[in-house]
């Protein structure tokens, strides 16, 4: 239940404007929350007397009150929350906390109160907007290339975000003065874009190093060859060495991910494939070939 105003505020019915001014003053300056942090109390009283105070200082709503046609809430409006809310939320024109008229009854005096709500409207005049926070899914190579990518807004809008070569998943890209607009005369707030990045189908990335599994064959991998391998600039042409074997890793210089200072390298892993479906003349051949000098593959795996 709402509390009688002129109770609230510790003042008698006959009280004259100046009389619930100071008496408002005096309240408001012990039970301010910027001079009681974390005290849930003092601000409870401090929304009842300034909802108090908002009622009897308008000569035509306590003469209402007085005569029975509105409530102690104040009947034609719900009742305020917290200074700082006032002019957001639905609070409408002629609210007096919208601007810093509100704050005049404070302003006719030079002691740290009166310059603490002086400082806080011109701070809320000036408030920024709000951070606006988005993900946008990216390919693997977009991620490594760089690319400009259209970001679509829930409200029907876009914005154009170019990713620079090289950005990792989970980072996050600041597009200034991209998110809300502000309040009062402050500036936009920002657009957040975290980047999330699909994975390829072959190539993985680790720190600034691409790495590939490329097959080859047989007759490759025995006598060497020069084969076409992927990256993800487009493909070039790998030298491998006579007598590679799965597992063996080549390095090609500057085809990894953009650094600072250049970029890394593409790790290219050798996997030796067999014909599919299996070749008759290669089974042949190695049914009768007897190399003169054992070889055991298998010889260092002794427990």
């Amino acid at each position: 239940m709402v509390k009688d105003p002129y109770e609230t505020l510790g003042v008698a019915r006959t009280a004259t404007s100046d009389d619930i001014r100071k008496a408002y003053r005096r309240l408001a300056k012990k039970l301010h929350p910027d001079l009681n942090p974390g005290d849930k109390q003092a601000e409870a009283r401090f929304k009842e007397v300034t909802a108090a105070n908002d009622l009897l200082s308008d000569p035509d709503k306590r003469k209402k009150f007085d005569a029975g046609e509105i409530d102690a809430s104040g009947a034609e409006r719900p009742r305020q929350q917290y200074y700082k809310d006032f002019a957001r939320g639905g609070a409408g024109a002629g609210n007096p906390y919208e601007n810093s008229s509100g704050f005049s009854d404070f302003a006719d005096g030079d002691d740290l109160f009166a310059e603490l709500f002086r400082r806080q409207a011109g701070q809320a005049r000036r408030t920024r907007g709000a951070d606006l926070h988005y993900r946008l899914a990216i390919s693997f190579l977009d991620a490594i290339n760089g690319v400009t990518q259209r970001l679509s807004l829930p409200d029907g809008g876009s914005l154009d975000v170019s990713i620079p070569a090289g950005i990792q998943e989970g980072q996050t890209l600041r597009l200034r003065g991209k998110g809300a607009p502000p309040r009062g005369d402050g500036e936009p707030g920002d657009a957040l874009v975290e980047i999330s990045v699909n994975p390829h189908r072959f190539f993985v990335r680790h720190d600034d190093d691409i790495h590939v599994e490329l097959p080859i064959t047989l007759s490759e991998a025995v006598l060497g060859a020069r084969v076409k391998t992927p990256t993800p600039t487009g493909a070039v042409m790998l030298t491998v060495p006579k007598g590679s074997n799965t597992g063996t890793i080549l390095r090609l210089k500057g085809k990894g991910v953009a650094r600072r200072g250049g970029y890394g390298d593409e790790l290219v892993k050798l996997k030796v494939i067999l014909p599919s479906p299996p070749n008759a003349e290669l089974e042949a051949f190695v049914s009768t070939w007897a190399p003169q000098i054992s070889d055991d593959p298998r010889k260092d795996m002794t427990p």
